[in-house]
């Protein structure tokens, strides 16, 4: 089924606008919650994802974000920078660079855990349980293609 065509389409009423521009209201709500941590909005899916023991390298984030490698190495360069992430070399295969939270890192992820989810909650506060959820299914339906 077709949802578009060249006569009905604009850009600013697409499904891509309006998923750019949740994106950014959320990216720009967190920031502003995260303002005073040191850490920003990109930098929340790493510490989480690491914190939890979820992904344990560059390329376990990169896959988890769905973001590309090189993204994910310079937010982990950043994160490394702030004292936040450890990197070592994998004994059994030094190809492999394992990430673990420092002492830091671990109280940032914290923060982080209580930070973001108040900050969805505000943004979805107008949703029932029934909506939070359809929308959920239809935007995995989406990525799923």
């Amino acid at each position: 089924m077709s949802h578009y065509s060249e006569d009905s389409f604009f850009a600013f009423h697409s499904v891509d606008h309006a998923l750019s521009k949740a994106r950014n209201l959320l990216i720009a709500e967190m920031e502003v919650a995260l303002s005073g941590t040191g850490v920003t909005s990109s930098q929340v899916g790493a510490l989480l994802l690491l914190s939890r023991g979820i992904a344990r390298s560059p390329a376990g984030l990169s896959k988890l974000l769905g973001a590309d490698p090189g993204f994910v190495s310079r937010v982990v360069d950043r994160l490394e920078r702030q004292g936040l992430v450890r990197r070592a070399r994998n004994s059994l295969d030094r190809r492999v660079v394992n990430l673990a939270l420092t002492e830091a890192g671990r109280d940032a992820a914290t923060r982080i855990a209580e930070i973001a989810p108040a900050v969805l909650n505000r943004r979805l506060s107008g949703f029932t349980s029934l909506e939070f959820a359809t929308l959920f299914r239809l935007l995995g339906k989406l990525l799923d293609g």
